[in-house]
């Protein structure tokens, strides 16, 4: 029997898609969502082989439910927004379905996922499908501090840095841990209000205290919580070019 999970925040939406499964005998729908949170829990506890995924919803977007996540079932998304469509959703996930979806159009999905299903194919490739489908500015970034869920604006954000495979971002109310690349997020938040001061450092302009001269051409940024970060000849270049110096 194969495990189906739907997360959508319009319940006709999910009425819909829960109505094209009951077609399929061997498909078994092991809960229904409203948004991101309760989608989160729901694939945890479940173990999904195949999930329904909204992109647009409150509280927490599909892309940010799937950063939460340590494994993934196969997506199928579903949106109403073309724009999240084109680009990067046949790359990563087993399909994406335009609202309001067909019945043809929802078979194809599924016998799509089936083939994949069947011969065992890998899963959704999470990292590219993040870095693909974020082309816009960053405006949160979502966390998971224990078996807590944590939204932080980015304007908390004081700086970054590279730990392993990691980045640490230290905010106003502490640090946190994001499984992310440096230049993922030097391509995601804003320019104006972020700089890569160094291939382990990007800082918030305005959290910048004061700038020391080091030797060989490096500086030493102090930062105004009294955190120190390097700063490259590069760096300290860019850095001038978005201050005005």
């Amino acid at each position: 029997m194969i495990k189906v999970v739907i997360i959508d925040d319009e319940p006709l939406a999910r009425m819909i898609v829960s109505g094209y499964l009951a077609q399929y005998p061997d498909i078994e729908i092991a809960a229904e969502c409203g948004d991101g949170f309760e989608g989160a829990k729901a694939i945890q506890q479940h173990k999904p082989d195949l999930v329904f995924l909204d992109v647009q919803m409150p509280k927490l977007t599909g892309f940010e439910m799937l950063e939460i996540l340590d494994e993934l079932p196969h997506i199928i998304f579903t949106t109403a927004f073309e724009e999240f469509a084109i680009k990067a959703f046949e790359k990563s996930a087993v399909d994406y379905l335009l609202k309001p979806i067909s019945d043809e159009r929802f078979a194809q999905a599924i016998q799509k996922f089936k083939g994949l299903h069947q011969k065992k194919e890998p899963q959704l490739a999470i990292k590219a499908l993040q870095e693909d489908t974020e082309e816009t500015l960053l405006e949160r970034l979502v966390v998971k501090n224990g078996t807590q869920i944590k939204l932080i604006p980015t304007q908390q954000i004081v700086y970054l840095e590279a730990y392993d495979d990691y980045v640490k971002i230290h905010t106003k109310e502490g640090m946190f841990l994001k499984n992310k690349t440096m230049a993922s997020f030097e391509k995601q938040l804003d320019p104006k209000q972020f700089v890569r001061v160094h291939r382990s450092y990007i800082v918030k302009v305005d959290q910048l205290a004061k700038i020391e001269p080091m030797e060989k051409e490096s500086y030493r940024g102090i930062l105004l919580n009294g955190d120190k970060v390097n700063i490259s000849k590069s760096g300290y270049t860019r850095l001038k070019q978005t201050i005005g110096l």
